[in-house]
């Protein structure tokens, strides 16, 4: 089982920075990538960036050039740095981590939400 605990949210202007830290822990030997989800209220879900255990990243295009996704191995931790923040981007921002392939399964594992708000 791995852990995730997010930290890094809290209330800012439009034009702001925030990193977002996610921390992990448990069985952290074996985690194939990271990423994290945002969800506004009454909106759906969505997914802001992921990065591979090779580093490898992607991000949504509501995000691009404005957040950056990044990996410490050594510490288990994911970072998110969000630059030019917009009041658009006020959501619980939601750390993930997927697991190797072991038994024919992925698992999944989700951190309790860090909330950022982006004030106009």
């Amino acid at each position: 089982q791995v852990q995730l605990v997010e930290s890094g949210g809290g209330l800012v202007q439009a034009g702001d920075s925030l990193r977002l830290s996610c921390a992990a822990s448990g069985d952290t030997l074996c985690i194939s990538a990271m990423g994290w989800y945002r969800q506004a209220p009454v909106k759906e879900r969505e997914l802001v960036a992921v990065i591979t255990s090779i580093g490898s990243t992607n991000a949504a295009d509501s995000v691009k050039g404005r957040f950056t996704i990044s990996r410490d191995n050594a510490k288990n931790t994911s970072y998110l740095q969000m630059n030019s923040l917009k009041p658009e981007d006020t959501a619980v921002y939601y750390c993930t981590a997927w697991g190797c392939l072991v038994g024919g399964r992925v698992d999944n594992y989700w951190g309790q939400g860090t909330q950022v708000t982006v004030s106009s």
